[in-house]
C-alpha cells in the first residue's frame, strides 16, 4: 500500500459508518444493476412471443438449479396471465419487473452517493482543520524559506485533490468491479462461451491503460509545484501593487505570471491528454469485443440455435454495460495518480518537523518579577553568527533600547525573546528560569508585541484590538484606545470600534495602524513590552502621536526598544549600542553621548536603523 495512503486511513477511521453503508449500497446497485439487464429477457420473449407456455409451477430443486427454476417460475407467471388476462396484462407485468429493478437500481446509488458525499467531505473537513493547525503551528523560521502560495495551493488545492481522487477508491474496489462480476457470472450463466471473450477484453484493456498513465504522478506533482509558483506571484503582486506600479515594472511581473502559467499550461494539457484518453480507448476496446461477440454470438443463434436470440440481445446489452464501469476505473486509478502526488504535498507538509515546541512538564509561568537575562548568545539564521557571545540583563520595570546599523542583530533580539526562534548556544531566562523550560504560551502571554509593520487583519478594530484578550468589554477596548493615543480617530469612525479596517487594515493610515497595534498590546496588559521598529515607518506627525502613546504603554512596565529614531530611545533606561551582533556601548542617553564613541556618532548622523 502506497506510503500517503496509509496516512489517509486515520481521516478515514472517523467515518466507518459511512463507509460500511456506502459498501452495502454499491452491493446492491451492482447487483441491481445486472438484475435491470436481465430483467429484458422475459420482456422481449413476451414482446416477440418467444416464452414457452409452462402450466404448472415448477419445484425449486436447490442453487444448482436456481436459473432453470427462475425462467420456469417466470415464463409460468407470464403464461397464467396472458392465458387470464391477455397479452398486455403479461407485458405490463414483465414490463412492472424492469422499473422495480430499475427503482431500487436508483434508490441503492443515491444511498451510496449520500454516505460516500459524508465521507468525502468529513475528511477534507477534517484534514484541513489540521493541516491549517499545523500552518499555525509551525515557527516562523519555517516561511522564511517556503513561498506562502506554495503553502495556499497544498491547503486549497491540493487537499481538494486528495479528495476529489482517492473516494474514487470505493467505486474502484467495490461498485464497478462487482457490477461487472456480476454481469460476467450472470453472461457465464447465459453462455459459457460467448463469455470467454470477455474475459481477454478486461486484462488487455487494463494493461494498455496502464501503460498509458504509467508517468502520470510524476507530472501531477510537477503541476501542483507549479500551482504553488503561480499563487505566489499573485499572492506578491497584490501585497507590493504599489512598489509594481511605482516602478512601472507591471510587464515583468506579466512576463513572470505568464511565463508560470505556460509552464502549467503544458503540464496540465499533458496530463489531461492522458486522462482523456482512458475513457475512449476502454470504450473503443469494448466496442471491439463485442462486434466480436455479435459476430460469434450470431452463429450460436442462427446455427447452433443454443440461445435465443431475445437472450443474445440482453446478453450484448449485459457485455455492454461491462463498458461503463470499466471506463469508470481507468479513469478512476488515472485520478487516484494525481490524488496521490497531491498527497505526497499535503502529507509533507502536515508531516513537518516543528522544531520549536513545549517540553514535556513545561512550566507555566504567570508573574514577572525580577529580569530577563540573555548569556552568552550565539545565534545563526544559516552560517554565520548574526549574535556573537550576546549577554544583556534587562531588568524588571527598566526600558532597555537597542540601537545599531541595519544588520547589527537588534530585530533577532526580539525574535528570540518571543522564541519565534531558538538561540543556537547560550541561553535566555526570565527570573532565571530558561525560556525554553517554560509553555509558550506562558511565555508569551508575559509579553506584548509591537512591530514594525503593524498588522491588522480584515475585521472591526474591536476585534483586532481584544485579540490578546478575547473577552474584553468595550469599555476595556475604549480604554485602550485612549491609553494608544487612538480613539479620538475611532470615535469619529461611522461603526466607531464596529468598523472594519480592510485588507491589512488599508481604510487607515500609518500611523492609524500603529496606534491600534498598541492598543492592542495595551489591552493584553503584559508585563513586558517589546517594541521592533515600532515608529520607523511613519510620518513625523504620526510619529509624535504614536511616541506619546509607547509612553503611555510603557509605565510601570519592563519594555525591549529596538529602536530607528533618536526620540524613541532618549528616555530610556539603559540604551545598548550594537554592531555585528555584539554589544560595543551601553549606558544612558547623557552617558553615551559624553562618550563620543559610537552612539554619539549615531546621533549626530540621526541614522538609526
Amino acid at each position: 500500500m502506497d506510503n500517503n495512503l496509509k496516512k489517509l486511513i486515520p481521516f478515514v477511521a472517523n467515518y466507518k459508518k459511512h463507509i460500511y453503508l456506502n459498501v452495502f449500497f454499491n452491493i446492491f446497485y451492482a447487483l441491481f444493476s445486472t438484475l435491470l439487464m436481465v430483467s429484458m429477457i422475459p420482456t422481449l420473449n413476451v414482446l416477440f412471443g418467444l416464452n414457452k407456455k409452462v402450466h404448472q409451477a415448477p419445484i425449486y430443486t436447490g442453487i444448482g438449479h436456481i436459473k432453470g427454476f427462475a425462467e420456469e417460475y417466470l415464463n409460468y407467471q407470464i403464461t397464467i396471465l396472458t392465458e387470464n388476462s391477455g397479452f398486455k396484462i403479461a407485458l405490463l407485468f414483465v414490463i412492472s419487473i424492469i422499473i422495480i429493478t430499475a427503482f431500487l437500481k436508483n434508490i441503492t446509488n443515491y444511498f451510496a452517493s449520500y454516505h460516500v458525499t459524508r465521507l468525502r467531505n468529513g475528511v477534507l473537513r477534517d484534514m484541513r482543520q489540521k493541516l491549517y493547525a499545523k500552518i499555525v503551528s509551525l515557527p516562523v523560521s519555517y516561511y522564511s524559506e517556503k513561498r506562502k502560495g506554495d503553502v495556499m495551493a497544498r491547503m486549497l488545492g491540493d487537499i481538494n485533490d486528495v479528495q476529489n481522487s482517492f473516494f474514487q477508491i470505493l467505486e474502484l474496489v467495490v461498485r464497478e468491479p462487482l457490477t461487472i462480476l456480476f454481469s460476467i457470472v450472470t453472461m457465464f450463466i447465459i453462455s459459457p462461451k460467448l463469455t470467454l471473450f470477455v474475459f481477454v477484453f478486461i486484462p488487455v484493456s487494463g494493461i494498455i491503460i496502464s501503460r498509458i498513465g504509467k508517468n502520470l504522478k510524476h507530472k501531477s506533482i510537477k503541476a501542483q509545484n507549479e500551482n504553488g509558483i503561480f499563487i505566489s506571484i499573485v499572492d506578491e503582486t497584490l501585497g507590493g501593487l504599489k512598489v509594481v506600479k511605482g516602478y512601472n515594472a507591471e510587464k515583468s511581473f506579466i512576463q513572470k505570471f505568464d511565463d508560470s502559467i505556460n509552464r502549467l499550461l503544458r503540464l496540465s494539457n499533458s496530463i489531461g491528454n492522458k486522462n482523456n484518453l482512458a475513457s475512449p480507448l476502454s470504450e473503443f476496446l469494448g466496442i471491439v469485443t463485442i462486434a466480436v461477440l455479435l459476430w460469434f454470438g450470431a452463429q450460436l443463434v442462427v446455427e447452433d440455435k443454443s440461445i435465443t436470440s431475445a437472450t443474445f440481445i440482453t446478453y450484448i446489452a449485459l457485455a455492454y454495460t461491462i463498458l461503463t464501469p470499466a471506463k469508470a476505473i481507468s479513469r478512476a486509478s488515472y485520478q487516484v495518480k494525481t490524488g496521490l502526488a497531491a498527497a505526497e504535498r499535503v502529507f509533507s507538509l502536515m508531516d513537518q518537523e516543528n522544531i520549536i515546541v513545549d517540553k514535556p512538564n513545561a512550566i507555566n509561568k504567570e508573574t514577572f518579577d525580577d529580569a530577563i537575562r540573555l548569556e552568552n548568545i550565539n545565534f545563526r539564521y544559516e552560517k554565520e553568527n548574526v549574535l556573537k557571545q550576546f549577554t544583556l540583563e534587562i531588568p524588571k520595570g527598566k526600558t532597555v533600547a537597542l540601537v545599531g546599523q541595519s544588520g547589527s542583530g537588534k530585530s533577532t533580539i526580539a525574535n528570540l525573546l518571543t522564541r519565534f526562534y531558538d538561540v543556537n548556544e547560550g541561553k535566555i531566562t526570565i527570573d532565571n528560569v530558561d525560556i525554553k523550560d517554560l509553555s509558550m504560551q506562558s511565555l508569551r502571554d508575559l509579553m506584548g508585541l509591537v512591530t514594525q509593520d503593524s498588522i491588522l487583519f480584515n475585521d472591526t478594530i474591536k476585534y483586532n484590538i481584544a485579540l490578546g484578550k478575547p473577552g474584553a468589554t468595550d469599555e476595556e477596548i475604549i480604554e485602550a484606545l485612549k491609553i494608544a493615543n487612538a480613539y479620538e480617530f475611532v470615535k469619529d469612525l461611522p461603526l466607531g470600534i464596529e468598523t472594519n479596517v480592510g485588507d491589512s487594515g488599508n481604510k487607515l493610515s500609518g500611523g492609524q495602524k500603529q496606534r491600534l497595534s498598541i492598543a492592542r498590546a495595551v489591552l493584553k496588559n503584559p508585563p513586558i513590552m517589546v517594541l521592533d521598529e515600532a515608529t520607523s515607518a511613519l510620518d513625523t506627525e504620526s510619529e509624535k502621536l504614536v511616541q506619546v502613546a509607547l509612553e503611555n504603554m510603557m509605565q510601570n512596565r519592563t519594555s525591549v526598544v529596538i529602536a530607528h529614531r533618536l526620540s524613541t530611545i532618549q528616555k530610556a533606561d539603559i540604551i545598548v549600542v550594537m554592531q555585528k551582533g555584539q554589544i560595543v556601548e551601553q549606558g544612558s542617553h547623557d552617558e553615551l553621548i559624553k562618550r563620543n564613541g559610537m552612539y554619539n556618532k549615531l546621533v549626530s548622523m540621526q541614522s538609526f536603523e
